[in-house]
């Protein structure tokens, strides 16, 4: 990294708010300790107050962006739980998503990186029948072996590949209605965001959710025109892409003013929670995404408001049973208590807290795929916490989190299971209102 004094490289208002920023952080230390990365390294660079130390070098001209800088901000998994310990109340994650956004001018990429991501971020998750199409084709691929094949070709290069989840049958891939009526007494309507991946493995969990939401009251809308709502692209330095992908939301939601978005992925919750960072606030988009903001909630507190509707009875799941908070759950939406009394509410079930249950576990959205080794030392404190917890169920709310911890926790040997909040809510559902069949649960058990 060269230095360079002369002035400011302040090209756009976005970088002078992302500049001002960068000028809240005291440089107090507080954030050390919740920082997996500065854990891992005891590097200052791979640590919050280190990464700004550089974002605002950069921005003065102090120092050139190279690939060793670039590598610094990729090290870092974007978890914010720096953000739950800043007494200055720095916005790191608006920061990082900036500072990746303007790497590509500065730090141009391989062609082969810039292939990969071309193809994953503007082609594949914007793009419903590409998805199934990617589907179908793991899904014979792992029935036939040559997923295994392959992974064998490309040894260490193939490590992501490792303890992937079987791509359900095809049944289980459809996608939601696009609408879905309430049972019992009709409360409203809500919009209920399906995402890109989720449908792929996680079909019956949308399920779980909307037969949730239902027996609360409402009627369901998941407009089959949002397929992507960009949050990878945003926290991937693809703001471009975001904000295309965050236009046709736009679009879609407006068409339904007063129901409430509803988000059962805590990493697309915080993104829509925040949509209005990806535009300046002279651009027609910025007023509309505060609008949708002002709507977004997440599945756990929007089902701990109506709590009182659900008859739930036992779910005949493993005790004790741990809650791990997502980490855009609790420090970017900062919603700490409505998983546990959800989970509290069910008749039989013997929660048991989780040490350190707010740090990172290694997944971050594409981290534990194009960081594999990183992610897995990340994820190596959580697995000995849950294996001094002595639970045999764990429950959260983010698919990543749920493949990754599953994953790991098989490796490890550990006898747990691993279910989305959304499928435990639906097992304890009182089935007898409407003679409902009991939904499936995860596919990701450890044994």
């Amino acid at each position: 990294m060269t230095e360079d004094r002369s002035a400011p490289a302040l090209r756009t208002p976005a970088d002078l708010v992302a500049y001002t920023n960068t000028l809240d952080c005291i440089h107090c230390g507080l954030c050390l300790r919740t920082c997996p990365t500065y854990q891992l390294t005891g590097s200052e660079s791979a640590s919050p107050r280190g990464r700004i130390h550089l974002m605002r070098a950069a921005a003065e001209n102090r120092l050139e962006p190279n690939a060793a800088f670039a590598e610094e901000m990729d090290f870092c998994l974007l978890c914010r739980h720096c953000e739950s310990a800043c007494p200055a109340g720095v916005h790191f994650g608006a920061l990082m998503e900036h500072t990746r956004g303007a790497l590509p001018a500065r730090v141009p990429r391989s062609t082969s990186a810039r292939f990969l991501r071309w193809l994953g971020f503007a082609k594949l998750l914007p793009d419903r029948r590409a998805l199934r199409l990617v589907a179908t084709a793991t899904r014979l691929a792992q029935r036939t072996g040559a997923f295994a094949l392959t992974r064998r070709v490309l040894k260490r290069r193939g490590r992501f590949m490792d303890g992937a989840p079987d791509v359900p049958a095809r049944a289980e891939r459809r996608p939601l209605p696009p609408t879905t009526p309430a049972i019992g007494p009709r409360r409203g309507t809500v919009l209920l965001l399906e995402g890109c991946v989720m449908p792929i493995w996680f079909g019956a969990t949308n399920r779980s959710a909307a037969h949730v939401l239902a027996h609360l009251g409402f009627d369901i809308i998941a407009p089959p025109a949002v397929v992507c709502c960009g949050s990878l692209h945003a926290h991937n330095g693809e703001p471009e892409t975001a904000r295309t992908l965050a236009g046709r939301l736009l679009d879609a939601y407006e068409r339904h003013p007063d129901a409430a978005i509803v988000l059962h992925s805590a990493g697309c919750g915080a993104h829509l929670a925040e949509l209005s960072n990806l535009f300046e606030t002279d651009d027609p988009r910025h007023a509309r995404a505060r609008a949708v903001e002002a709507r977004v909630v997440d599945f756990t507190e929007f089902t701990a408001r109506h709590l009182e509707t659900l008859e739930l009875r036992r779910t005949g799941l493993r005790n004790p049973v741990a809650w791990d908070a997502p980490c855009h759950l609790c420090h970017a939406m900062s919603v700490r208590d409505e998983p546990k009394l959800l989970l509290d509410a069910i008749p039989g079930l013997e929660r048991v807290e989780l040490e350190d249950e707010e740090s990172c576990c290694g997944s971050a959205g594409i981290y534990a795929l194009m960081r594999p080794d990183d992610a897995a030392a990340v994820l190596a404190p959580k697995l000995e916490a849950l294996a001094r917890s002595g639970a045999r169920t764990l429950v959260t709310a983010n698919p990543g989190c749920q493949i990754h911890i599953a994953q790991g926790a098989r490796r490890a040997g550990l006898d747990l299971e691993v279910l989305h909040i959304a499928d435990v809510l639906d097992r304890a559902l009182d089935s007898a209102r409407t003679n409902a069949p009991q939904r499936p649960g995860s596919r990701f058990p450890a044994h």
